[in-house]
């Protein structure tokens, strides 16, 4: 059972608090989980960063810590869950979700904690571009965006999940402190169509770092359509697999773990 490798903790920001599970030492990494919620799949990939050096924080934001991720699970988070609770925002394009607040709290928290030259960030699938929001934080220095898939409204059209304030801010930041994002995706799938990773590329120029892997790089036996980069789609080999050691790299390379 994943979880018992973890410490676990409420952390309250706001109006909202959740449960946080944090394991490993060094800088620290805010691991956001994707639809259904905190599934194995995700303590895996949390526990390679730790096995790298670093120290994993991940919120628990929806669903239930430790269950498998189904279709149906999936289903009934976005049905009775997700899409009606006001710290989510699904549909509307120019904005962030409110509950980017708290991450940033906790992000500060976790420098506090655990030291370093700042803090990781990655998003994954409905959590996927809360990273790049998470920016006007000072701490947040090393932000992955894995399969963004907010805002549903205008996707094709290149509708992205953060304000023109916070792609400001976070444009500013990136030319200032030599930073880069790191954004991941499968080619074809319909939640982060071509037109999002463009416009993140027009927003962020040559600092956006587009991965797009293709379907054949996904792990064949799951089922269903290549989506989930870092976990239930990764593969034991190949480009995929690559792709999940870059994400590592960039985070012990941003977080003084490794030779710039």
């Amino acid at each position: 059972m994943p979880l018992s490798d973890y410490t676990i903790a409420d952390f309250t920001a706001g109006p909202w608090t959740r449960p946080v599970y944090r394991r490993g030492s060094g800088p620290a990494v805010i691991v956001i989980h994707e639809i259904p919620g905190l599934h194995p799949l995700v303590f895996d990939f949390a526990d390679r960063l730790v096995a790298a050096g670093m120290t994993a924080f991940c919120p628990s934001l929806f669903g239930t810590p430790g269950k498998p991720a189904t279709k149906a699970y999936a289903l009934a988070q976005m049905a009775i869950n997700i899409c009606v609770r006001r710290e989510f925002s699904v549909w509307a394009a120019g904005r962030s979700s409110p509950i980017v607040d708290w991450l940033r709290a906790l992000a500060v928290h976790a420098h506090g904690e655990c030291g370093g030259p700042g803090v990781g960030a990655i998003g994954m699938c409905f959590t996927g571009g809360f990273a790049l929001a998470m920016m006007t934080e000072p701490c947040v220095i090393a932000p992955v965006l894995s399969q963004p898939s907010l805002p549903i409204r205008g996707a094709r059209a290149g509708s992205i999940d953060a304000s023109p304030a916070e792609i400001a801010c976070a444009r500013g930041r990136l030319e200032r402190e030599d930073l880069t994002v790191l954004g991941l995706r499968y080619r074809g799938d319909p939640l982060v169509p071509d037109a999002r990773f463009a416009r993140y590329a027009r927003e962020l120029g040559d600092r956006f770092i587009d991965v797009t892997l293709e379907p054949e790089h996904a792990r064949p036996d799951t089922g269903m359509t290549p989506h989930s980069v870092l976990t239930i789609h990764l593969p034991e080999r190949g480009p995929g697999k690559a792709a999940e050691a870059q994400v590592i790299g960039f985070f012990q390379q941003r977080l003084g773990l490794a030779a710039a």
